[in-house]
């Protein structure tokens, strides 16, 4: 247990460093060759980054203070905590000297940031863009550029999973055999059956529900019942969602619930870094989280070569095509409103970010992200999370796009994270977090359009 505080206290400390420290539109990007070596100068601007991302919240610091050691410009980051992006960038903004550069998660984020958004079409950023499909655009104005490459699933732990398939009453015996819902309940049973004799806690990581964690429910896991609704309608998005995979939903909350480290009734309080710490220390077999997590989760107790990630089965017909769920949240845009020089000096920082060497080896290497720039061939990140989305795709298995970035609302999201808690504490019934699903749909995208 020890082992476990010196984890959470370590990934605190990372969090709460990185949050207060200091405060051509051709379709042809092929051209793989960063455009200069050299940082540019911006005169007297200067960069405030407010950064979304907690679990890369030093390295974005240490990249800042590279930046301006080698060109004097002055660039400060500042990171929201986690869960509270949108309300914090509301107050940064408001303030004398809002950030230069912020995120929104997509299409709907940007709804409520477009009137601030710098048009990117003609930045260096935009030139090295691999492909329009990560671009926000109206028309022909680029309102802003997705970083980040993102995939999750199931992680789980190789060689404890091999350990229970040896068992003589295993009913998977394999991975490969691991490709349904059906397959998934079975092995996440036989664990939690044989979790002593396998040294774990559980099969599945605490399922929290406060609000470091509650985001891979509400938002990630509701992002499976979306698809699949939106596959069968051709649609991308909607004004009123059915709610027609709204029982497998139920499926695969109920096994992380029933199948885990905790009781239910504990998981009010259960937080991110238990759940990442519980998978760490081999304590859980499954974590759902994604490529992002590595660095929570390396050089811990499970090796690199015992990571792998599965999709995330919830009983509908077919998805054992399913590949892992892909996509980008996050989405840099510029503040238009800033001072010339300080957009201009932004827009330096950009580049160098994709362009240079220190640069490329921070996102790829320490932050582990794939990014969909043409400057990054040489440059693939060393997560072997990353390699099992690649097998997948190889493979050719159908990987689940991001729908969640149309949900309509955090309102939507929050209302929903909190009836799924209700239900699994039982002090509340599963019409409810219908209710919320559906119903609140049609309220809160109604609201948010009217405003």
């Amino acid at each position: 247990m020890k082992l476990k505080k010196e984890f959470a206290v370590l990934v605190s400390a990372t969090m709460i460093t990185g949050m207060f420290a200091g405060c051509g539109n051709s379709n042809d990007k092929g051209n793989s060759k960063p455009k200069s070596e050299d940082a540019k100068s911006s005169g007297d601007g200067k960069v405030y980054y407010l950064n979304f991302k907690p679990e890369q919240a030093d390295q974005w610091v240490e990249l800042a203070k590279t930046y301006t050691d080698e060109t004097g410009v002055d660039v400060q980051v500042q990171t929201a905590a986690s869960g509270t992006y949108e309300s914090t960038l509301k107050s940064e903004m408001a303030k004398d000297e809002p950030p230069t550069l912020f995120q929104v998660n997509g299409p709907v984020g940007l709804k409520s940031w477009k009137d601030y958004c710098y048009d990117l079409s003609d930045s260096q950023i935009y030139k090295d863009l691999s492909s329009d499909d990560y671009a926000l655009k109206d028309g022909d104005t680029v309102q802003g550029i997705a970083y980040v490459i993102e995939t999750y699933g199931l992680v789980y732990n190789k060689a404890i999973l091999n350990k229970y398939f040896k068992l003589p009453d295993a009913e998977v015996k394999s991975i490969d055999e691991l490709n349904n819902f059906d397959a998934l309940k079975k092995t996440a049973d036989g664990i939690q059956a044989h979790k002593d004799d396998l040294g774990v806690e559980g099969a599945f990581t605490s399922a929290g529900m406060d609000s470091s964690s509650d985001w891979r429910f509400k938002t990630h896991l509701a992002n499976l019942p979306i698809y699949y609704e939106y596959k069968d309608k051709g649609i991308d998005s909607t004004d009123a969602i059915e709610g027609s995979y709204l029982d497998d939903y139920k499926n695969i909350w109920d096994l992380y619930i029933k199948d885990s480290t905790c009781k239910p009734s504990m998981l009010s309080s259960k937080t991110g870094e238990d759940a990442a710490s519980e998978f760490a220390l081999g304590e859980a077999v499954f974590y759902q989280n994604g490529t992002w997590a590595y660095n929570d989760v390396k050089d811990m107790e499970v090796a690199d070569e015992d990571m792998g990630m599965l999709p995330i089965y919830i009983g509908v017909k077919g998805e054992e095509d399913q590949g892992l769920c892909t996509g980008s949240e996050n989405y840099w845009c510029v503040n238009k409103n800033a001072d010339q020089e300080d957009i201009q000096a932004t827009l330096d920082f950009m580049a160098w970010v994709v362009e240079s060497d220190d640069g490329r080896d921070m996102l790829a290497n320490e932050m582990g992200f794939v990014t969909p720039f043409t400057t990054f061939d040489e440059y693939l990140p060393s997560n072997p999370l990353v390699k099992a989305n690649d097998d997948y795709t190889k493979d050719g298995k159908k990987p689940v796009s991001w729908n969640f970035t149309t949900m309509p609302s955090e309102t939507w999201k929050n209302d929903l994270g909190s009836a799924l808690l209700e239900y699994a504490q039982g002090t509340g019934k599963w019409d409810a977090v219908k209710t919320a699903f559906v119903d609140n749909w049609a309220t809160e995208y109604q609201a948010s359009n009217a405003e």
